[in-house]
């Protein structure tokens, strides 16, 4: 059973959430908090798998309190629930430790799918998210240029870490992608360290975007 912390400042939304958790039979919401400051003090307290934060929440805001959470308590992926995409957002989120980003708007296996992988030890965006995070804000020309930079790293690996880095940019955590490639998970385990070595990126939503942007995997939506 994966443990979760939800934080969020509407309780309607917290409620809606924990049932379509409750409903995946695979989770079990172990507190709620309705600021950030609350959240980190729960997350703290109960150590949960995951903590699912919004972005704008009183006292302090999920941005701070997800970088407060990966600070002190190492053991709890972070993912970001949200009616907000802006670019700064997903970035300070993202850099800020944060291994998966959903939107409330999104469908409920969304945020089941994306609570499961980042409590395997995966990243997860939502669709909608990957093709902003690859395609947002920039002209035609620096969305290509990434492109290209992007596939020419790609190039540098072995077909089996490109395979990998696929696997990786879906989601899957380490378990997962063994079981899918019929390998051990210690030897996926290193090939995920080569392949963020390689690229030289710092985590596996960093790899995940190279996977988007190298056309590896397709974000929809």
């Amino acid at each position: 059973m994966i443990r979760v912390l939800l934080a969020d400042d509407e309780a309607m939304i917290r409620a809606g959430v924990s049932a379509i958790l409750a409903g995946s039979g695979e989770t079990e919401v172990v507190a709620e908090a309705a600021d950030g400051r609350e959240a980190v003090r729960l997350a703290q307290a109960h150590r949960p798998d995951v903590a699912l934060l919004d972005i704008r929440m009183p006292r302090l805001d999920g941005l701070a309190a997800a970088e407060e959470i990966v600070r002190t308590v190492p053991g709890t992926a972070v993912a970001m629930l949200t009616t907000f995409s802006e670019q700064a957002y997903v970035a300070r989120a993202l850099s800020g430790g944060a291994t998966g980003f959903l939107l409330k708007s999104g469908d409920p296996y969304e945020l089941i799918a994306g609570v499961r992988a980042v409590a395997g030890g995966g990243a997860f965006l939502s669709p909608k998210v990957a093709r902003y995070v690859v395609d947002s804000g920039r002209r035609d020309s620096d969305r290509l240029d990434r492109e290209t930079a992007a596939r020419a790293r790609v190039a540098e690996l072995s077909p089996r870490e490109r395979e990998v880095l696929a696997l990786v940019g879906t989601g899957l955590s380490n378990p997962e992608i063994a079981a899918r490639l019929h390998l051990v998970e210690g030897t996926v385990k290193a090939y995920v360290s080569a392949v963020l070595d390689r690229l030289g990126v710092r985590n596996r939503v960093q790899a995940a975007i190279v996977a988007y942007e190298a056309g590896l995997v397709h974000p929809q939506g």
